[in-house]
């Protein structure tokens, strides 16, 4: 079990997060540990474009409005609390 780079909550089980997607040329980039719910949130709102155009540090990934809210949330969670994250509205028919 390990910490989530991006809520910060403990003892989560945690995924490699590209901060530059690897498409995008971040293959051998600057990676984050986050927690599965907080991975997943991340790319159901944004595709890997726009991650890459903007979301390239920890910072302004907890400073977007949008993942902000999400955060300041899922920190009340426990940490074995897996939930179901949908693709946001804006993200529904766009390509990855």
């Amino acid at each position: 079990m390990d910490t989530c780079e991006l809520c910060g909550r403990t003892e989560v089980e945690t995924t490699v997060h590209h901060l530059l997607p690897k498409e995008m040329g971040g293959t051998f980039g600057a990676t984050a540990n986050l927690c599965i719910p907080c991975h997943k949130q991340i790319h159901a709102l944004y595709t890997n474009e726009e991650i890459a155009a903007r979301l390239t540090t920890i910072k302004d990934l907890q400073t977007d409005d949008q993942l902000a809210r999400f955060i300041k949330w899922i920190r009340k969670q426990p940490p074995t609390k897996l939930m179901k994250i949908k693709k946001s509205n804006d993200r529904k028919g766009r390509k990855r």
